[in-house]
């Protein structure tokens, strides 16, 4: 963590490894009269902001490399401050040179996450903002891409900002009561208080209900294929996945551990897990293997559980089901090798199991049906009340625990409110949620909170 912003650094912002181009960038008040102090071509301290030079980096007369240098200058810059890029070639060799020439001028290395942590200082964007950058160079679809760019927007920060302003005009208001106990006046009406403790409340209450959607959407869905041996747990994984990624096998019990891959439906990573078969485990591996089994499906977003409708009874499949069920998610019946069922065998499987969900049929070995199952997945990621395109869903960890903790004081003090108390512990509660809900944009932070976010980015950015 530093404390001021008149040093220069710099830092590599291509990834590691050989590739046709590098750029380093170098931020800070000096940043340009140091670049030019190892540039051989135009002045690029007398050159316009956001103009492009060709020319060589040289140090002691030697040249290091033939370069691109563009140039920045504050604030129009993404750190606000002057900026340069060097594009140079891409060899390791060479940007470790570029590099350390840099360093004997008296530019430092940057931190893991500087650049962003210096625009968050300077005001140009705000502490979500700061977080969706981390976000987006870690998306890996749309949905998490589309999340990222709506929160690099201003996303809900900017009207939860808005909101506590007003709260803070009312709570001022609250004190100033405060510092004439003796008369008998109101400052903050108390009915267009409780209106704005309503309207914050709801709407943090919309954020924290969204959570659960954004987060999945964010960090993937774990979701858990289990069933017994032969049921088709592993034909299922490799017909998902159209590849033959597990073992698959008429002997029981030839899955001994859990087996992960990634399925990406209707913009929605499904994280995809291939547990043992539940049984009386044979030997000391399959025991535990089994152990994973339940293990994952208690933690499931989604459990698939598969079984073979042509040789398990209701019996087994009920076990089963109460065995395994899910913590906190959703579990999808699925009837597997329905190829092999005859007469009214599958109606009569749905009948026997309508108490417990919808039974979806398929055939994992002949691929039929798949689109139904994938439908039923996506299906229960989608929660009522929530659109998929709205800026207002939450998928920050920290935010959803700050806001819980804001929410939480909003109905102590509307609680407070309706029961009159005094405009000193009013106060109180008021100054806490305003605390939490300003922990969220940045607007109050501390060193331990700020170290940790930008610790998680990468060098360079």
């Amino acid at each position: 963590m530093f404390h001021h912003l008149s040093d220069t650094i710099a830092a590599l912002a291509t990834p590691v490894g050989t590739s046709a181009l590098g750029i380093v960038r170098v931020s800070g008040v000096d940043a340009i009269s140091k670049v030019n102090s190892i540039f051989e071509g135009a002045n690029i301290e007398k050159a316009e902001s956001h103009t492009i030079h060709y020319g060589f980096i040289k140090v002691n007369g030697k040249t290091i490399d033939e370069v691109m240098v563009s140039i920045m200058r504050a604030p129009r810059s993404f750190t606000t401050e002057d900026s340069v890029e060097i594009n140079c070639h891409g060899s390791p060799f060479i940007i470790q040179r570029v590099l350390e020439s840099l360093l004997q001028i008296g530019i430092r290395l940057a931190k893991p996450g500087e650049f962003t942590q210096r625009a968050f200082l300077n005001g140009r964007i705000d502490l979500p903002q700061a977080e969706a950058v981390a976000d987006l160079i870690a998306t890996e679809n749309e949905s998490q891409h589309r999340l990222a760019i709506d929160q690099m927007r201003g996303g809900y920060a900017k009207d939860l900002s808005e909101l506590r302003i007003e709260l803070i005009d009312f709570t001022a208001l609250v004190e100033l009561e405060l510092d004439f106990p003796e008369e008998d006046v109101e400052f903050a009406k108390r009915d267009t208080m409780l209106e704005l403790i309503d309207k914050i409340s709801n709407f943090i209450q919309s954020l924290i209900s969204s959570f659960k959607y954004g987060n999945v959407l964010k960090n993937g869905v774990l979701t858990v294929i289990a069933g017994r041996p032969n049921a088709g747990k592993s034909t299922l994984l490799n017909a998902l996945l159209n590849d033959e990624r597990a073992i698959v096998s008429a002997i029981p019990g030839t899955t001994r551990d859990t087996i992960e891959e990634q399925l990406v439906v209707d913009g929605i990573n499904f994280r995809l897990v291939d547990t043992a078969g539940i049984r009386e485990a044979t030997d000391e591996i399959e025991r535990i293997g089994i152990e994973k089994t339940m293990f994952s499906a208690k933690k499931a977003s989604v459990l698939l559980y598969i079984f073979d409708g042509s040789t398990m009874d209701l019996a087994e499949v009920l076990t089963d089901l109460d065995e395994i069920k899910s913590d906190k998610g959703e579990t999808i019946i699925v009837l597997n090798k329905i190829d092999q069922l005859v007469g009214d065998d599958i109606l009569n499987w749905k009948n026997s199991l309508a108490g417990r969900g919808e039974v979806v049929t398929i055939s994992a070995h002949e691929k039929t049906y798949l689109d139904t199952l994938l439908k039923r997945m996506v299906s229960t990621v989608f929660e009522k009340g929530i659109e998929t395109d709205s800026s207002s869903i939450l998928s920050n960890t920290r935010h959803f625990e700050s806001l819980q903790l804001a929410l939480n004081t909003l109905i102590k003090s509307r609680e407070g409110l309706v029961n009159c108390l005094g405009g000193e512990m009013l106060s109180h509660d008021l100054r806490e949620a305003l605390y939490h809900m300003g922990s969220i944009t940045g607007e109050v932070s501390n060193e331990d909170i700020l170290g940790s976010i930008f610790s998680r980015f990468c060098i360079g950015k």
